[in-house]
């Protein structure tokens, strides 16, 4: 059997950069080399793309940026003049002029990569991909319009509100005082588009609101406010499939830090994952109920990794948010859930990748027989 050629698309404009990084070098590491051929695609800060003759092999970002080459500057082209859609611009030889890829992986966090935009620039070459398509990515990227559709199948959600950064500035008082009479203190303030905790503030006093809310403002035009669980537990759980699917095992992050934030996460190695989390049989059924219910309700494929607050005291269950690129490293929590419920991590991106074919050969048989 022929090796596949993954084109692996990491790196991004996001703040999520590095955390993108460090997936991509678990994701090489990991992919069997029988099976397949890793081609690494950068794209760095500013948005450019390189296809770097030396993958990532490091497994810190700052090795990672250290060591990444700078290639040859690569662009997906939708016009499709080679079978992958994707070419190298300004090549020397035509061996160089394209590369003949049969996925792309996508690993990217955040916008301008999770968000839809990438998605659709693969759907207009016709490239099978990994992960959500255009409308998933958008809406799990999108916290406003993903709390709408969670509501919409009646998942249950803290109360929250969503603020323009032009009625923030219209009607700063009007903002305050809608918060202290729907939503109480404490709250969490968080940018709407954007992952891995990055720009969230918890608010526990009226002093701290403003400051939490321009914070967040200077990540995004469209901020989230929502309530906070007291004393919650961070529960998450992992998907798998396109219109079938897997659901793992819950896991618990216990963060080393007042909430589960960017260095709880991704700097401070003190925060734990308890997998499978301490519930009882009716949570754990509950909790991946909701997972399934989750994935379908923003129409999501390949994968996802859904989030839950739990409150300790009534064990009263929220849904907090669907992540459809989770973070990819061997000891991220998405990994780990399934290496819990049996799937190991080489055995996870054959799955990923059979489901990229798979989602591309029906959507490409689509209106052939039509009369």
């Amino acid at each position: 059997m022929a090796q596949l050629r993954i084109g692996l698309v990491y790196g991004g404009r996001s703040r999520e950069h590095e955390v993108s990084l460090a997936s991509a070098a678990s994701v090489i590491s990991h992919l069997d080399p029988s099976k397949y051929e890793p081609v690494p695609i950068r794209i760095d800060r500013d948005g450019r793309w390189f296809f770097d003759h030396q993958p990532p092999t490091a497994t810190s970002p700052e090795q990672i940026i250290k060591e990444s080459s700078q290639g040859h500057d690569t662009v997906i082209d939708p016009r499709k003049p080679y079978p992958s859609g994707v070419n190298l611009t300004g090549s020397p030889t035509p061996l160089l002029s394209g590369l003949d890829l049969d996925v792309i992986f996508p690993v990217l966090h955040g916008p301008y990569g999770e968000d839809g935009t990438v998605q659709g620039l693969l759907e207009m070459a016709d490239i099978p991909y990994v992960g959500a398509g255009v409308l998933a990515s958008a809406v799990g990227t999108d916290k406003a319009f993903m709390k709408k559709l969670f509501g919409a199948k009646g998942l249950p959600q803290v109360l929250y509100m969503v603020v323009l950064e032009r009625t923030w500035k219209a009607d700063t008082s009007g903002v305050r005082t809608e918060v202290a009479k729907r939503l109480g203190l404490p709250v969490f303030v968080k940018p709407a588009n954007l992952g891995s905790s990055v720009g969230i503030s918890k608010v526990s006093s009226t002093e701290q609101l403003d400051a939490a809310i321009e914070l967040a403002f200077a990540y995004d035009r469209k901020i989230i406010i929502e309530a906070a669980v007291p004393d919650a537990r961070d529960i998450e759980c992992a998907i798998l499939g396109n219109d079938e699917t897997e659901v793992s095992v819950p896991g618990e992050a216990i963060a080393s830090r007042e909430f589960y934030d960017y260095e709880a996460k991704y700097l401070d190695d003190s925060s734990e994952l308890c997998i499978p989390a301490a519930l009882d049989p009716a949570t754990i059924n509950q909790v991946r109920q909701f997972t399934t219910a989750a994935f379908h309700a923003i129409e999501c494929s390949g994968m996802a990794r859904v989030d839950f607050l739990i409150a300790r005291a009534t064990g009263q269950l929220f849904i907090n948010e669907i992540n459809t690129i989770p973070g990819f490293t061997t000891i991220s929590m998405y990994a780990k859930l399934w290496a819990a419920s049996g799937i190991t991590y080489s055995e996870l991106l054959d799955r990923l990748v059979q489901l990229a074919l798979d989602r591309h050969a029906k959507k490409s048989e689509l209106g052939k027989n039509m009369p």
